[in-house]
């Protein structure tokens, strides 16, 4: 996400400091005059006090990313994805940053079947990984201050193409599968999924960053494209890569769907995704044409477990 969001921001006059591990390489990040990237931990809290001072706003987007990749080291996932989340709001209010944005996950609803699944529906997460982002929402909301403007956006599943490129993500995924071995495998096909082109979720955070504190703060807000079943996906991605691609469905008894409603941020926010999923595989079939994502299947970089995998990070 920060690889097209940085970019967006700087070209909007921004004074920018990214903090990450770098994990998936630095050079996804061009020299800008008012580009800062340190590379550290979030876990460092003396890297903190030192670098947050000065900031106006923070946009937390760091953590150990989807269930498979948490599950790796639950160690890991916690000591980042929860523990050093409040040292990290604590440093920035005492540090006099004026909002905190806060990227939790649609995870945190688990599975429901009200057919409009609002930021009041209660939370039923599945997995530590979204507890924890739960969790974080709940410890962020007990800093709301009229000094301190905080909010959460719970995305859904991000997709399309970006310097930092997953292909670990459903529509990702059937994309490069489509492209590469012109065939892919749907396991039953009509569970839902809710999905957000990656272009919509950066003004998401535009907007979150410009709108007058009195209209987000201490608010939740979902934000997402359409929920459409993995089926429909697949045809997408057929429909852009090729008619040559074969689609195998499989019965599957796993018919477990995800889906939520954006009608609140559309209403109180006026945001509505512009960017559709056909987009967003569009996008990634440029990419593969023109020989950007190379070595998609086997490429760890593409795919967050295989590179903590590689990496053994602790």
């Amino acid at each position: 996400m920060g690889a097209m969001l940085v970019p967006h921001l700087l070209g909007k006059g921004y004074a920018i400091t990214v903090l990450d591990l770098m994990i998936y390489g630095q050079e996804v990040l061009s020299f800008h005059p008012q580009l800062n990237v340190v590379k550290g931990d979030i876990r460092n809290q003396t890297l903190l006090q030192e670098f947050v001072p000065g900031h106006d706003a923070v946009i937390h987007l760091a953590c150990i990313s989807n269930d498979p990749s948490f599950e790796l080291n639950p160690e890991l996932g916690k000591s980042i994805n929860l523990d050093a989340f409040q040292p990290l709001v604590e440093i920035s209010r005492n540090a006099g940053v004026k909002r905190f944005i806060y990227a939790s996950s649609s995870s945190v609803y688990g599975l429901k079947e009200e057919k409009n699944v609002h930021e009041k529906i209660s939370l039923e997460p599945l997995t530590d990984y979204s507890r924890f982002k739960a969790d974080c929402e709940k410890i962020l909301a007990e800093y709301q201050s009229e000094d301190f403007t905080t909010v959460t956006i719970r995305p859904a599943t991000v997709c399309g193409y970006s310097p930092r490129q997953r292909l670990d993500v459903v529509v990702n995924t059937l994309t490069n599968l489509a492209y590469q071995k012109r065939e892919i495998s749907v396991f039953g096909g009509n569970q839902l999924r809710p999905n957000i082109h990656i272009k919509d979720m950066v003004d998401v955070y535009m907007l979150l960053l410009d709108t007058p504190k009195e209209k987000i703060a201490g608010k939740i807000f979902n934000a997402g494209y359409e929920n459409q079943s993995v089926k429909e996906l697949a045809e997408i991605v057929k429909s852009v890569i090729g008619e040559d691609v074969t689609l195998i469905t499989t019965p599957n008894d796993d018919n477990r769907s995800y889906h939520i409603s954006s009608n609140k941020i559309k209403k109180e926010l006026g945001f509505v995704a512009k960017h559709t999923i056909r987009e967003a595989v569009e996008d990634l079939f440029i990419a593969f044409e023109k020989g950007i994502l190379s070595n998609s299947l086997k490429n760890e970089m593409y795919f967050n477990v295989k590179r903590m995998q590689s990496l053994r990070l602790t």
